[in-house]
Formats: structure tokens, C-alpha cells, sequence
């Protein structure tokens, strides 16, 4: 669906899945949205549920499929499920926290069809990430995953999540990805759920959120790298804004992916599946959507009621509702979910005024 087309039918094209395999993990991260220790944890899907699902996720065209957790490689079967994803036609990537991976892992993971894998880095030093990730050693951990993934020649893209704690250092960890040869930088806005509410305070203010993401469109062309602002919406209206300023309309050929894509995907292009098969908008809405354990996953997608609400963006309350660019950005959802219990409400975290 095209950003600037109301979608009438409340019938959405799924691009990614991000599939919660395990909720087990060997790091403790100051802003985790599962909370998600060492383990165990009941009731995860086994191998034969798990092919299930990505049978189900099949049927509903060919979305990109983000093995995440906890941490994915402390599930066994990983490299099955990478595998028979792979074999349906999913474009199958991974989120790994970079510290398990080994020369071994690296090539099976090329070996089960991987394409891309994903490593945090949220400090510019070893001290600030490993306090972030509340682990001695993570930082060094994830550099030396990054260093077997590059050997295996699979290819790697660098997420941070933006704080008040790495503000500072956002353009020294932009840079560390450029040095290290990651092929795209996300940047994360704090969502606040899970452990992510007992640093709320690290949140940044309305106007670092918008100084930020001026300062990333900034990068476009500065960069060979992808750059993508997730948890931010509003960089799909700073985007718009930004071009119109240059003289530039946003088209394919100008701005890439960024053109045909909208703010928040949660619901209309993006949906998060947890551990137990519980389906969410995205993994920081804790809004239940279905369970794909009593009903096939396309069902959910197709007529969830949560979903079909997202899908209404006439629906939006507040300033969202109002605001001209809501079916670019449309705000977080998750964040004002938080914020009033109600994930229609406007965003609470946006000083643009409509």
C-alpha cells in the first residue's frame, strides 16, 4: 500500500514479520521490551509449530521474516527454521545480539539462507554499551560476531537505540558502522515498555527527537550506507518537509524505499509474533491480536480488529487525526498506547503542530 493511499478495504500487503523465536537471552538490556532473561520460558512454539507458522505467514505473499528474541541463536532449531523459511520463499533475516556468533554459526546461518543479520551497537565505547546491554564483555562480543559474519560474507546492518544515555555519541556509532562495512544503520527511538519504563527518563525531549532525525536525513547523501529511523514517525513527515525545502518532490528515484513506506507499519505492513505464537501489532504494542496456536496466522492478519482499527487512519484521535501527514507517519502507536491506554490517541512524543 502506497503511504499516501487511504486504505479503504482495511486489507494490507504484510512486508515483515518479526518473530519472537525465543525469549531466552544471555544479555540483560536496560530498555528490553520482553524484559528477557536466561530462562526458561514456557509454552515457545516447537520446530513442527514453527513450520506451521511459517507456512501460514506464506500464504500471505512474501513478507521479510526477522528471526528476533531474546536472543534466536539460543534456540537449536534456528538454523531448521532459517532453512524451511528460506524454502517457502520468505526472505529470511535475523537479530542476533552478535556476541554467540562463531565462525561455525556465521556459515550455517548463510547455509540456512540468511540474508541479513542485525547487530545493536548503542554505545561509541565499550563501557556505555555494555552498560546498556548489562553485560561485561557485549560490545567486544558483538564486534568479534560482526568480524565472523563479515568473514562468512553474510551481510550485516548496525541498529541503535536512541537515548538521552548515547545522544552524544549518535555520530560516532554512525560512523563506527560506516568503518566497520555495515550495508545500513537503523536508528530506534526509546519506546517505554517492558524494561524500557524503568528508564523512561532516559527518553529524549520532542525537540532532540526532532533535531536527530533532521540530523539523519542529513546523512542521505553523505552515506552508502541504508538508513532507516524505526519507533519514528515522524521522520516520514521531516522527510516530506525536508524535500519540499530543497524543491524536491519524494519519489522512488529521489528517496528510495523511504518514498513508499510510512511511519508506523504496525498493523498495516509490520506485525510482531511472540514466543508463544501471541500476535501483536509490533513487539512494543502489547495489544493481543490473535493467537496463531488456535487460528491461522493469515486469518489474524486479514481480520484482527486491533488490525483493522490501524488500519483506519480517519480513526486516529488528537493531532494525528488533524495532522496532514498522518498517512505518512501516523505516530507511534505503541507509544501512545503507554502513554493513555488508548493506541489511537495522539503521539505523545511530537511537537509538530498540524
Amino acid at each position: 500500500m502506497h503511504p499516501d493511499t487511504e486504505n479503504k478495504n482495511n486489507v494490507s500487503t504484510l512486508r515483515l514479520v518479526a518473530w519472537e523465536v525465543t525469549r531466552n537471552c544471555n544479555l540483560s538490556c536496560v530498555h528490553c521490551r520482553a524484559a528477557a532473561t536466561c530462562g526458561p520460558y514456557t509454552g515457545e512454539l516447537d520446530t513442527p509449530s514453527a513450520f506451521k507458522l511459517l507456512d501460514e505467514v506464506s500464504r500471505t505473499g512474501s513478507p521479510i521474516v526477522i528471526l528476533t528474541g531474546g536472543e534466536p541463536l539460543l534456540r537449536e532449531d534456528i538454523f531448521d527454521i532459517a532453512a524451511y523459511g528460506t524454502k517457502k520463499g520468505l526472505r529470511m533475516v535475523m537479530a542476533p545480539n552478535g556476541t554467540l556468533i562463531t565462525s561455525a554459526s556465521a556459515q550455517k546461518m548463510v547455509e540456512a539462507g540468511i540474508q541479513r543479520i542485525s547487530i545493536s551497537l548503542d554505545g561509541a565505547t565499550a563501557e556505555r554499551h555494555d552498560r546498556f546491554r548489562g553485560v561485561e564483555g557485549a560490545f567486544s562480543g558483538a564486534l568479534s560476531g560482526i568480524e565472523h559474519a563479515k568473514a562468512a560474507g553474510l551481510e550485516f546492518q548496525i541498529n541503535t537505540t536512541v537515548t538521552q544515555a548515547n545522544l552524544k555519541d549518535i555520530e560516532k556509532i554512525h560512523r563506527r558502522a560506516e568503518e566497520l562495512g555495515a550495508v545500513a544503520h537503523h536508528i530506534f527511538l526509546l519506546v517505554p515498555t517492558g524494561r524500557g519504563k524503568y528508564i523512561i527518563d532516559q527518553e529524549i525531549t520532542a525537540e532532540q527527537y526532532e533535531a536527530t532525525l533532521n540530523w539523519f536525513y542529513d546523512q542521505r547523501n553523505k552515506t552508502a550506507m541504508q538508513l532507516k529511523a524505526t519507533c519514528a514517525p515522524h521522520y516520514y513527515r521531516i522527510l516530506r518537509q525536508r524535500a519540499r525545502q530543497e524543491g524536491k518532490k519524494v519519489t522512488f528515484q529521489t528517496h528510495g524505499l523511504d518514498a513508499v513506506t510510512r511511519g508506523c507499519l504496525g498493523g498495516t505492513g509490520f506485525c510482531f509474533i511472540s514466543h508463544r505464537g501471541i500476535v501483536q501489532p509490533c513487539g512494543f504494542l502489547d495489544v493481543p491480536c490473535g493467537d496463531v496456536t488456535k487460528t491461522p496466522f493469515h486469518e489474524i492478519w486479514e481480520h484482527s480488529k486491533v488490525f483493522q482499527d490501524l488500519r483506519n487512519f480517519s480513526a486516529l484521535k488528537g493531532k494525528c487525526g488533524r495532522c496532514e501527514y498522518k498517512r505518512v507517519c501516523g505516530g507511534c502507536r505503541a507509544r501512545a498506547y503507554e502513554a493513555t491506554g488508548d493506541y489511537m490517541a495522539e503521539e505523545p512524543l511530537c511537537s509538530y503542530q498540524p
